[in-house]
């Protein structure tokens, strides 16, 4: 057992905030965790990056149960990750989500680390396909100031993702069946507290062909 009470006092906060806040919530609505407890069907997978300022439920006012949750670094979706694989996966065929986010925020610290040379050596390693993107488009990207660089890199990276989704059996195959399931791209800004719908969704087999082929972009805003 930890000694540090530094440390003892740390975790003591978080439980006696869960204490208040299931007075809370129970006080509100006393069948809430009874009723939880019997079922999960969310209507939408979350993508999202790990940044502590950027949860999921949060960010769109929505009760536990309603979002079914996937976070790493960059919100990344990379067909050798078997844990990001394995969500989508389970949120397609068994939970049948009507909808996967990929959210991204501006300022992000993985899209950051992309275009940097100074990163510890797994972070380097996860950060790669970002770094792609931001090579595939740096003349244009180093034309702008640092900040709009980064964030325009932050949208494009959004998009990529949306398209990578579109290579996963289990999305192609839930489309092939005619389940209905789109892909959206968001964009959260830390400094306003706003999601950005960046108009690129996938609902279909055709439609993913095309993006994969980019033969189709985001839309204006």
């Amino acid at each position: 057992m930890c000694q540090d009470c530094q440390c003892n006092s740390a975790i003591e906060q978080l439980l006696k905030n869960n204490q208040a806040w299931v007075k809370e919530v129970n006080a509100a609505d006393p069948h809430f965790f009874e009723n939880l407890s019997h079922q999960q069907t969310p209507e939408y997978l979350w993508i999202g990056c790990s940044d502590s300022r950027v949860p999921a439920n949060e960010l769109v006012k929505m009760d536990p149960g309603t979002i079914f949750v996937h976070r790493n670094i960059g919100n990344l979706v990379n067909s050798s990750d078997m844990n990001v694989l394995s969500v989508i996966q389970y949120a397609v065929e068994v939970l049948k989500v009507k909808h996967i986010i990929i959210n991204g925020h501006y300022g992000c610290g993985g899209v950051i680390a992309s275009i940097q040379d100074d990163n510890p050596s797994l972070i380097d390693h996860w950060v790669r396909p970002i770094r792609k993107y931001y090579q595939r488009m740096q003349k244009e990207l180093d034309a702008l100031p640092y900040e709009d660089k980064v964030n325009r890199l932050c949208e494009i990276n959004v998009v990529e993702q949306v398209r990578n989704i579109c290579h996963i059996p289990a999305v192609r195959n839930a489309w092939k069946k005619a389940q209905p399931l789109a892909i959206h791209g968001f964009i959260y800004n830390i400094k306003d507290g706003r999601l950005k719908n960046l108009n690129f969704s996938i609902a279909d087999n055709d439609a993913a062909e095309k993006a994969v082929l980019r033969e189709v972009s985001p839309s204006a805003s």
